[in-house]
């Protein structure tokens, strides 16, 4: 793996793309992989990137790390499809970072994360950046099936790797068909948790009906809730409207927005 230089943090260009070499690119699961950039950016878990492929389209990624810049990417159409036959030493153009990520809050010291699918991603970064300001902290990997679960491992390694002190992450999987962990959906885990009182603070990403029912079972026990919310960003700063969600534009108001 090449090193990356010495100093301080690249940032990309908030308008202009610039290509960066793959680094490496590591098979997640039967469609996902990660890719790592030699890039470093100044950001925080939760914002995000636009990733450009030259006289093809633009399509915008959470980091799941900054230093170096780290994607995770699902094929689920002709854009992703195209970045899987991409490997190391061919160059990704990236813009950015973007958007409002999660705020680490004043109160509160036992949080809950809640990931659905690919909406993993951020968490992951989430979970290291505040693994000294967290006294406990519980992880809800959900998918259809186990074979669609990403992350696990790389959660549980934060604390064998001496990330997280002994005893203080608990990582949970839950998948529809109960090919692994809980049977059902994150929400069912999650509320049956939260029974406990045990957390104070709600932190998710991945699809908006799951951060809907997030939302609501965070809103009825009384914590401050951090939803990271998909949406559809074209432009990235603010001007096409398109990731507008209940008044408010996701690229430049999000995709983090706190309740509670």
């Amino acid at each position: 793996m090449n090193s990356l230089p010495e100093g301080p943090a690249q940032l990309a260009s908030l308008s202009l793309p610039a290509p960066y070499p793959i680094l490496t690119v590591e098979d997640d699961n039967y469609r996902t992989k990660t890719f790592t950039l030699d890039l470093r950016l100044n950001a925080v878990p939760g914002q995000f990137v636009m990733a450009w492929l030259p006289r093809f389209d633009e399509k915008p990624f959470s980091l799941v790390a900054a230093d170096p810049v780290t994607l995770m990417v699902t094929a689920v159409g002709p854009f992703t499809n195209l970045l899987h036959a991409m490997g190391p030493g061919d160059s990704l153009w990236i813009r950015g970072p973007f958007g409002q990520g999660f705020r680490l809050p004043k109160f509160g010291r036992r949080a809950c994360f809640v990931g659905g699918g690919y909406g993993v991603a951020p968490l992951l970064w989430l979970a290291k950046a505040w693994s000294r300001q967290l006294d406990a902290l519980t992880v809800i990997v959900g998918a259809g099936t186990a074979t669609d679960l990403l992350y696990v491992d790389r959660f549980n390694a934060l604390q064998k790797e001496g990330e997280w002190k002994a005893g203080a992450l608990e990582v949970l999987t839950c998948t529809e068909d109960g090919t692994s962990g809980s049977k059902g959906r994150v929400t069912d885990l999650l509320a049956y948790l939260l029974t406990s009182g045990a957390t104070d603070l709600l932190c998710a990403c991945g699809p908006h009906g799951m951060l809907a029912a997030v939302d609501g079972i965070g809103k009825k026990h009384g914590l401050l809730r951090q939803l990271s919310w998909e949406a559809y960003m074209r432009c990235a700063v603010g001007i096409c409207g398109s990731c507008e969600l209940n008044g408010n534009v996701l690229c430049l108001d999000g995709p983090v927005l706190e309740d509670g």
